[in-house]
């Protein structure tokens, strides 16, 4: 897999990246390597993550041969979580970097640190999981549950837009979105949302799959992402074409950050 983590600090709220022609869009968007409707992209999203919410980690092991846990742990290793954040991980709904995040903020070595704060700093770390599929929250609360963090003060889950946040500007300390980004219908308005959202100086993390442009593992590549993913997805989701459209094409790591 080629694996693409984006890691950009916010050290000032100016934008020079967005403007208002760059906001502007058609009313056409792809949908992997097929050119849809806006209003068509989000219902088909919507449609292949209902289909595989439960099925959701067998996939993302069979895909990545489990490479995804550590590549979600690196993740949350340069993210850095601290007691006391308010966090936003968007397209999270299974919660496998919120969960991270907690158990890194309740781990060992931020004991100390912990203790030597303010008793009620614990209870004010919140990390939201904003995902615009019920049915991934749903996954996410069920493992929540089975992980004893059903009542957990600091884990909240809210069906959500990343096109169109419910937070107040400036409000987090941190901002992630792990194999969600390539979903929307609009990239430019979740960076928009994401940069609105962020407390100047914090750090937003997308993490993607992208291209190879290496030869001989590019053609190695691409047999894998449309041969064999392909195959994987309709036996275990039953949905071989949306499974590929959905999960494969993501732009170059250079156009995003443009």
């Amino acid at each position: 897999m080629a694996l693409r983590l984006i890691t950009r600090s916010l050290r000032s709220k100016q934008l020079p990246m967005f403007t208002t022609a760059s906001l502007l869009h058609s009313h056409a968007t792809s949908f992997g390597f097929k050119d849809v409707r806006e209003e068509e992209k989000s219902q088909m999203v919507g449609n292949v993550f209902s289909s595989v919410a439960s099925n959701y980690d067998v996939m993302n092991d069979l895909m990545s041969a489990g490479s995804h846990r550590l590549w979600r742990d690196r993740l949350v290793s340069k993210l850095n979580p601290f007691p006391g954040m308010k966090h936003l991980d968007v397209a999270g709904g299974t919660g496998d970097v919120a969960f991270r995040i907690l158990e890194t903020i309740n781990s060992v070595d931020h004991r100390a640190l912990q203790d030597a704060l303010e008793d009620n700093l614990h209870e004010e770390t919140q990390t939201y999981v904003c995902d615009i599929n019920p049915n991934m929250l749903n996954v996410g609360k069920k493992r929540a549950q089975e992980r004893g963090l059903g009542n957990h003060q600091s884990l909240i889950w809210v069906e959500g837009d990343a096109e169109a946040l419910h937070f107040e500007d400036n409000s987090m300390d941190g901002y992630t979105i792990a194999f969600g980004i390539r979903n929307v219908t609009h990239i430019e308005k979740v960076l928009a949302e994401a940069y609105r959202v962020l407390k100047s100086g914090r750090r937003f993390l997308c993490l993607e799959l992208s291209h190879v442009e290496v030869p001989g593992f590019k053609q190695l590549y691409d047999y894998y992402s449309f041969s064999v993913i392909p195959a994987l997805a309709e036996l275990v989701a039953g949905d071989r074409e949306s499974y590929l459209r959905a999960f494969v094409a993501f732009p170059l790591r250079r156009n995003l950050l443009q």
